[in-house]
């Protein structure tokens, strides 16, 4: 038995369920650029709606400090939403109020409505309990299906849980036995490819999995940091200034079964910018007056070897300035080189993703997480604050 409510749990037919999603997708102007988070909320809506359930979804959309915004309206995703469903789906004026409250009782069992965005609302960014009571007079139960919000404690996210029986939708239970499965149960050899830019972003990550994976490939700028503290020069790279975490982290897997794989060589430039002037250099030849903005060839090539053995893999990071062409050669190799090979592998974080999509190559992955800092937050063995407001209690909730 899992350790958090499911939707097994609940009883749903002719009942409102207050579902939250992760809808927070690109748009231009009126329309949605990538509908894969609107995709991957559709498995759980359509077997609440399947389930005689009428389904009021919340979810937040960028960042509009607290107060109504319309360049961050929904509206646009509930008329995406409504093509995917095959179904109208309805919208309301904001997320909580007497209208909306009118609008959200007056559902019939297999109907939808979409909330505008939560974050029109400081209170939603500040877990108000007052806030979360007023969403969970929307639903009859709760169901948390936003992945990619389980590490931020908000109203709608775990205040709702509080106040209704409260049950994990099936992509988030789909991310929690993936990527719990990484760190309790990898098959070996297990071998994880960071990148990004800053080495702090990956300290929990990286400090959990020594002693539990075999290899960590480290490129990016987060190789910086790594390379100057050997006693290198890395020119004008990216490098945070504190060395102490890197030789603490050189120094934890001294002894443990986990190796650490640096760049062999790297793309410099004299500056960041689309088609600037490079050149392949060893790592122990970094310019002075030149920025690495890339891994080389030799070590694609390395790293391609190290995945092509492995049995589990997880990668989050980009191995370069992925942004600018042609500084992104080495992401584009290294997601080929997952999806070519034959281990269990998971892939978070928001380049990592694009590039395997750009190169049509995320289907060949075995599970591409929708969460990029939660997906590192599980990672590194922390607790969602919206997975552990699902947890069990000593009964099962009653809807």
């Amino acid at each position: 038995m899992k350790d958090y409510f499911t939707l097994a749990d609940l009883d749903v037919r002719g009942k409102r369920g207050l579902v939250r999603v992760d809808f927070n997708v690109p748009l231009d102007g009126e329309r949605v650029t990538d509908d894969t988070r609107i995709r991957a909320a559709l498995p759980t809506l359509r077997w609440l709606l399947e389930n005689g359930a009428s389904v009021v979804l919340m979810s937040h959309l960028g960042r509009p400090k607290g107060k109504p915004d319309a360049r961050y309206s929904l509206k646009p995703v509930a008329a995406r939403l409504a093509e995917l469903l095959g179904q109208e789906v309805a919208t309301a004026p904001d997320c909580v109020g007497p209208e909306v409250e009118a609008l959200a009782q007056g559902l019939k069992p297999g109907q939808v409505l979409l909330l505008e965005n939560v974050r029109f609302h400081a209170a939603e960014t500040d877990n108000d309990s007052d806030f979360a009571r007023a969403l969970a007079g929307l639903g009859d139960f709760f169901v948390n299906d936003a992945f990619g919000s389980a590490h931020r404690a908000h109203a709608s996210t775990t205040g709702v849980a509080g106040f209704l029986p409260a049950a994990a939708g099936l992509l988030m239970e789909k991310e929690l036995l993936e990527l719990g499965s990484l760190v309790s149960a990898p098959q070996a050899p297990f071998v994880v490819l960071l990148g990004g830019a800053k080495v702090g972003d990956k300290i929990g990550v990286m400090e959990n999995l020594i002693g539990k994976a075999d290899r960590i490939l480290i490129g990016g700028g987060m190789a910086f940091p790594f390379l100057k503290a050997r006693g290198l020069e890395i020119g004008r790279s990216l490098c945070e200034e504190d060395l102490e975490v890197p030789r603490r982290i050189e120094a934890k897997a001294r002894g443990t079964r986990t190796e650490l794989f640096l760049p062999l060589d790297v793309v410099v430039a004299s500056e960041f910018a689309e088609g600037a002037p490079h050149r392949v250099v060893p790592v122990e030849e970094i310019p002075a007056d030149m920025m690495g903005l890339d891994i080389g060839p030799r070590t694609v090539e390395l790293f391609a070897k190290e995945l092509s053995a492995a049995r589990t893999v997880f990668w989050n990071g980009p191995m370069g300035v992925f942004e600018k062409k042609p500084f992104d050669r080495g992401t584009r190799a290294v997601a080929q080189a997952v999806a070519d090979s034959q281990a269990r592998s998971v892939v978070g974080g928001g380049d990592s993703v694009a590039a395997l999509e750009q190169a049509g190559l995320a289907d060949r992955i075995t599970h591409v997480s929708t969460g990029g800092g939660a997906s590192l937050e599980l990672v590194e063995g922390r607790e969602l604050p919206g997975v552990a407001a699902l947890r069990r209690q000593p009964t099962a909730p009653r809807s």
